[in-house]
This record gives structure tokens, sequence and C-alpha cells, in this order.
């Protein structure tokens, strides 16, 4: 296999030199580090750039010229509708940049590779038998792990695969796929022809255990995708996002994790649960079972039950996934299985309310489903606040008088109602999160910790003020950092990947 591996790396490499001008070409084997290289960018009277990983350099100092770009255009034939082409039975893409008249004034040549080995981390969940769908922003890798998954299951597994390739990144140009997806076939999409027809397409005709397939979009793909599921042919697939709660508030991918609806619920039934009568909930189970976040190169963001996952970030909990962790994409690996730290920074002080002519029952009903930092006690002398109902507001002047004497604020609550109460205690907890204080030392505890342990850590919710102030903390350690999930559960991740030097 590594023979094959090697072969096939090596003849990559020949092809993509062989694309090039002599003196182009010469120059960038004097340099070396092809391994680094990601592209050759060749523009009409410009020097052609060669653009490595962690640098640019100039090839020549003259510039590019008209017979220069000819003689690329000659090897790679016609470009498509896309101005793209490729080196059939290769991942080098070939781009074109054109004039108003249509002819060709630029090139961009870029380094396709099969980067075997990076689905390490998920491969039992590859290799099972569960619908998954890997979602993440671009550049992550998803592409490169269809690839890796397509090549597993039809060679280690023996199942039957096709994958649908769209824009012919998964295995290549030409009509001969690229050997990184194995033995699976290869199903490419016409330039009249939606992504959505060929998969039902490769169901009917040619009958396969699974179906492989990339950068889901459109409405008609995500409907395709539960046509196929509901038929009993395993899907992997990629979306684009951050997170999953980008796919709760997307309303063509929605299908993909069941779909949402508003659902109104009678009075006995939200008092029941604590809730609005209006809620969001699911209303058709996931088209796939597993969603796995790639947060970054080599780190995986595991939920493994989608359907549970949606019904609980739907009621506003903070769902905490399995991470595993890869350190380095090639070489000895370094592989890792844990799970996210569920840490409190927050110094969240319980608010104690003295409750005066309000139904307790209510009040302690209401913290529970707000999830609000507060108790009910029943000495005013140990009470942050009183809470006095509007109507008996006159009938408690003593009350009230001992309590201004002893510096406790009072809040009103105009109606002795269970929404009323819930709406007071949602405002104080808003008010409550713009005085939390940051626990910098607790703060710098966790960030060391991703320094020696590498992965990821979810900070608990906070308020944009709470949340800025911790990432600048962050960005001091020179650690990566991002804010993700849907208000009030929005939070910061951090990263162990060091920011690039400025």
């Amino acid at each position: 296999m590594n023979k094959n591996m090697n072969e096939q790396k090596n003849f990559e490499k020949e092809v993509f030199l062989g694309i090039l001008p002599t003196a182009i070409r010469k120059a960038l084997q004097s340099i070396g580090d092809f391994d680094k290289l990601i592209e050759i960018v060749l523009d009409l009277g410009r020097k052609p750039e060669a653009r490595f990983a962690n640098r640019t350099v100039y090839l020549k100092e003259d510039p590019v010229t008209q017979k220069e770009l000819d003689f690329v255009i000659s090897y790679v034939g016609n470009f498509d509708k896309d101005n793209r082409a490729g080196i059939e039975r290769t991942l080098h893409r070939i781009s074109a940049v054109r004039n108003r008249r249509g002819d060709v004034v630029g090139l961009t040549s870029r380094v396709g590779r099969a980067i075997y080995g990076t689905m390490e981390p998920i491969r039992d969940i590859i290799k099972g038998d569960k619908n998954v769908l890997l979602l993440g922003k671009p550049g992550v890798g998803k592409t490169t792990l269809l690839r890796e998954a397509a090549r597993v299951i039809s060679e280690e597994l023996g199942r039957r695969v096709i994958v649908v390739d769209t824009s012919n990144e998964i295995a290549g140009d030409g009509d001969i796929p690229h050997p990184g997806i194995g033995s699976a076939r290869r199903m490419q999409v016409p330039f009249n022809r939606g992504q959505e027809d060929v998969m039902i397409e490769a169901v009917e005709n040619h009958y396969p255990e699974v179906i492989i397939i990339d950068e889901i979009g459109r409405s008609e793909e995500a409907k395709a995708c539960r046509t196929i599921a509901e038929r009993g042919v395993r899907l992997i697939g990629t979306a684009h996002g951050t997170s999953i709660e980008n796919l709760l508030v997307n309303p063509t991918l929605q299908d993909l994790i069941g779909g949402i609806t508003a659902v109104t619920l009678g009075d006995e039934e939200a008092d029941r649960r604590g809730t609005q009568k209006t809620i969001l909930e699911r209303k058709s189970p996931p088209t796939f079972d597993i969603l796995i976040e790639l947060r970054e190169r080599g780190v995986f963001a595991i939920y493994r039950n989608l359907a549970d996952t949606v019904d609980a970030l739907l009621r506003g909990f903070i769902i905490t996934p399995e991470t595993r962790t890869i350190s380095s994409l090639s070489g000895e690996k370094d592989l890792t299985e844990k799970k996210d730290l569920t840490v409190t920074v927050l110094k969240e002080v319980s608010t104690a309310i003295f409750p005066l002519c309000i139904n307790t029952s209510y009040l302690e009903r209401g913290i529970r489903s707000v999830r609000a930092p507060m108790h009910v006690v029943k000495d005013i002398g140990r009470a942050d606040i009183i809470l006095v109902s509007k109507e008996k507001l006159l009938k408690k002047k003593e009350i009230l008088e001992v309590a201004h004497k002893m510096g406790i604020p009072v809040e009103i609550l105009e109606k002795n109602t269970l929404k009323n109460i819930k709406d007071f205690l949602r405002r104080a907890r808003k008010k409550q999160l713009k005085e939390v204080i940051i626990d910098y030392e607790k703060l710098e505890e966790i960030i060391q910790g991703v320094l020696r342990n590498g992965g990821s850590v979810e900070l608990p919710p906070g308020n944009k003020t709470v949340r800025d102030e911790e990432q600048a903390f962050i960005a001091r350690f020179g650690l990566d950092s991002e804010v993700i999930g849907l208000e009030p559960n929005r939070r910061v991740i951090i990263y162990a990947k060091k920011r690039k030097a400025r």
C-alpha cells in the first residue's frame, strides 16, 4: 500500500511540474520543498509566483508572457464553464482568469494531494453503519476526509460505494477516478443537471450500499439526502458551517437535522413544561444520525445522537460534545480521545429573592425554567431583592419601609402569574450577566491546560462584553478562539492552534 501511495505521489509531482514552462519548472525544482507548495500563479505581465504554506517566492524576474500561458493551456486542454480544468488521474486543478474578450490572461495552478490517515480519529464512526454529516468551514479538510472514507469503506469493508463528485474535487478530473477513493465508483455531475438528480440516479441505477456527497448546500439536495436515507442507503456527506447551531438557523439545510417548526402548547402543558406557549420543536427524524464538527484540521467534535442533540438545543440546554484530536497529519500521529471540559469561568453569585405576596411555587418553577442563578429565601434579612405583587403593594407598606432601611431593593411585579414571573427573571438574569466578574485566574488555568494538552475547550455562555474580554485575554497567550452558538447560549471556544506571527 505504501509503495503504491509513493508511486502515485511521485507521478502526480512529475505531472504537475510537466505542465510548467521550462524556466519556471527549473526555478521551482531548485527551490525544492514541493510538499509544502500550494499553487503557482501566472499572470500576464507579472512575475510568476510560487505560493508555499509559509511564504511566497518569485520564480523569475522576467514577467509571464502569453507564450508561457499558452504552454500550460496546451497541456490541460479546454476549460469548463467554471473556468477550471484538471489533469487526468490527479487532484491538481488549473483555473483561468479571462479578460473581457474571453482571452486567458492568468492561471492559478493548484497542487492537489490525497492525504492518507486524516480520518484516524473518527475511523470507528466512518466504518460503522450510521449516516454521518461532516460540518466545517472551507479549508478544514472535509473533502479530504470524504476521499479517505470512500477508500476505507470500499476497500477495507468491501462495500459498494458511489461518490457523487460535483466539481471533481473528490476523485479528480478525467474519466478514470483518482486512486485515493479506492475501489469506490465515481459519478460526475454534468453542468446542465443538479447534484440531487445524480444522487437519486445513483440509487436507482447502480444499487450502492453507501453514497458519499460533498457540499450539500441546497434544499433540493437536502431532500434528496432524505429520500436516499429512507431507501436504506447509507450517507456520508459534508456541509458548510462552524457549528451545529448554524444548521438550526439555516432554513435551506434544516431538513438534514429533522427540520424545525413552531408549536403552540395549551396553558396546562406550558405550565407543566415551565415554558412559553409557543416553542420550537423538531419536525421529523434527522436524515443523519451523527454530526461531526471539524473545528480545525485534526479537531473533531462529535454529536453521536443528532436527534437528542437537536431536541436539547431547542430547549435551551448546553450540549458538550465528545472531542477527538490528532496532533499531526503526517508521520507519527498522537491520537487522543477525550471529552470537552465543562468549566465554570464566570463567578455568578446566586441572587436571594424574598417573595412578598408572590406565588412561591410559580417563582421556584420559573427559576428552574429560565435557569436563573437565583433562589428563594424566607428570611427578609438574607434577601438580595424583594419581589412584591403590585396589587398588594399598599398593604405591605411596613415591610417595604423595613426593606428600605436595610437597603434591600424592591422589584414590583405587575401580575402574579407564571408568565410575568418568568419575564421578570429573564430581565433580572440579563442584568445580572452584565455585572458578572471574569475569574481570570481560572481562565488562565484553562488556557494553560489547552496549551499542554491540545484540543479545544468551550467556556460557559456570557454576554457580548464578557465574550470580548475572554477572547482578548485568550489572544494574549497566542491561541485562537471563536464565538459559537445562539443567544442566550453564545459562548467562546478556545483552540490549541496558535496564531501566526504578524
